[in-house]
């Protein structure tokens, strides 16, 4: 007769799990997780500091020990398929509770652990947002944060794509599944550089300017983040020659420094260029648009707790302007 065991009897499903769970190489994990945070095999091989050919061989191994597919390759791009993007919720959880436990217990300000992609336009302009990043790193000295400079447009493409945690961008509409909340208020205004023919005329008016040559944006068109520039020159009628653009703010800037023609830019984050003689400032007087900078994230995105934190914190910062 046999006696009947103490131990409670597994089920084949518990057996199967318990048999995952030990023969799984958590380094493929941790590659993968990259992976699918970057959605590119060569810039995750560059933060993992490995070959891109290792990247791919980790990911068909995992696969393999899944038994699932995880990634869709179409030609250069790649996505996570479903089974992918519930692997990486999982696991990207069970790495964060793994990361806390060498966090002391009592130290509870220092427990967030983790990583936040920011996309950012360039040219921020703000002692309030630079006293933010000091107080939120001394706060938080276990969170990575890793900012990408992009124009506007791509921007909101990444965060669409999920590709990163948050943004700080231009976002004049209302974009399905992007929530926004005002950073800082920029104001846009016309300027030349010290060799353009108007830097030193005292007598300059808008009627002055109808027929300037003009430096823009390579993103300065009706309906995108920076149309308000576009809505005013083609209110004001301006017949100017197109002479120089870049999807860049500093090039931008560079290109009117030196004489290529009139352009657009926020007051703020030039205001030493100003002060320094390089750019004068061309009528109207009140400045041209506002093209406020924006937090910016993908509603759809479930958020971990260094990105929640983050943008919490952040906005908590910039509560009442």
């Amino acid at each position: 007769m046999n006696r009947a065991s103490d131990t409670p009897t597994a089920t084949p499903g518990e057996h199967g799990q318990r048999a995952l769970a030990a023969r799984l190489d958590w380094n493929l994990i941790r590659t993968y997780l990259v992976v699918a945070e970057e959605l590119s095999f060569s810039r995750a091989a560059a933060r993992l500091f490995v070959t891109q050919p290792a990247v791919s061989q980790a990911i068909k191994r995992l696969q393999a020990q899944l038994g699932y597919t995880l990634i869709r390759r179409r030609g250069p791009r790649i996505s996570l398929t479903t089974a992918g993007e519930e692997v990486y919720r999982i696991a990207g959880g069970v790495f964060a509770e793994v990361s806390s436990l060498e966090m002391p217990a009592s130290r509870v300000a220092d427990q967030i652990v983790g990583r936040v992609k920011l996309l950012t336009v360039s040219r921020v302009h703000s002692a309030r947002y630079n006293a933010f990043l000091v107080d939120f790193h001394r706060r938080h000295p276990r969170v990575e944060l890793e900012v990408e400079v992009m124009r506007g447009h791509d921007l909101l493409l990444a965060l669409r794509q999920n590709t990163a945690s948050l943004g700080l961008g231009l976002c004049r509409v209302e974009t399905k599944t992007i929530e926004r909340r005002l950073i800082i208020p920029q104001r846009y205004a016309l300027f030349c550089g010290r060799p353009h023919r108007l830097y030193a005329h005292d007598d300059v008016d808008i009627q002055t300017l109808l027929h300037e040559d003009l430096v823009t944006f390579t993103g300065d068109q009706l309906g995108d983040t920076l149309s308000p520039l576009t809505l005013f020159r083609e209110n004001h009628e301006f017949q100017g020659r197109l002479a120089a653009s870049s999807s860049n703010l500093e090039e931008v800037c560079r290109l009117i420094i030196c004489g290529y023609g009139i352009g657009f830019l926020p007051e703020g984050a030039f205001r030493k260029e100003i002060e320094n003689g390089m750019l004068r400032k061309l009528p109207p007087p009140d400045g041209l648009a506002d093209v406020d900078i924006h937090l910016l994230w993908n509603s759809d995105r479930p958020m971990r707790a260094a990105e929640a934190v983050f943008r919490d914190e952040l906005l908590a910062a910039f509560e009442g302007d």
